[in-house]
């Protein structure tokens, strides 16, 4: 299982590049944790201190507008969550429901200071990655803000 799991972070942006030693370090510290179809890995609002990497199931990243849920996207194996709150210290942006019964790697700032003091080079590689990850999110909002705008009367 442990050979699966190295396989699957070292398929994502945010691990790609880093070494199976690496990651062989950091997943016996990272809990995995599975979540019931409907229920939440975390709310809105909620403090968080870890991302989340799917390895089975969906779910869907939800954000609250005059009480009401709304989708912002669905995610399948492999995908991953909540790196915001790895690298800001602020408050979850959104909710994430499981759609399916779900299980998930949870990787916190803790798990990560570990591999920090490890090996820096790669802690260094993992933090550019995410960083890499929220632009390029950013980037997608920004695209959608922009054509929501210009459709607007």
């Amino acid at each position: 299982m442990e050979d699966a799991r190295i396989e699957l972070l070292q398929g994502m942006p945010i691990f790609g590049g880093v070494r199976a030693e690496t990651l062989e370090f950091l997943l016996p510290f990272c809990p995995v944790v599975s979540v019931a179809k409907n229920d939440y890995f975390f709310r809105e609002g909620e403090e968080g201190d870890s991302m989340f990497v799917i390895e089975k199931g969906k779910a869907a990243v939800l954000k609250s507008w005059q009480g009401q849920d709304h989708v912002l996207q669905t995610m399948n194996a492999g995908d991953c969550f909540g790196e915001m709150a790895v690298m800001d210290f602020g408050a979850r942006s959104a909710s994430v429901r499981a759609l399916e019964d779900c299980t998930a790697i949870q990787i916190s700032v803790g798990n990560l200071y570990k591999v920090y003091t490890q090996d820096l080079k790669q802690f260094a590689l993992i933090q550019m990655n995410m960083g890499r990850e929220v632009c390029r999110r950013l980037r997608a909002a920004d695209d959608q803000l922009f054509s929501a705008k210009m459709e607007s009367p």
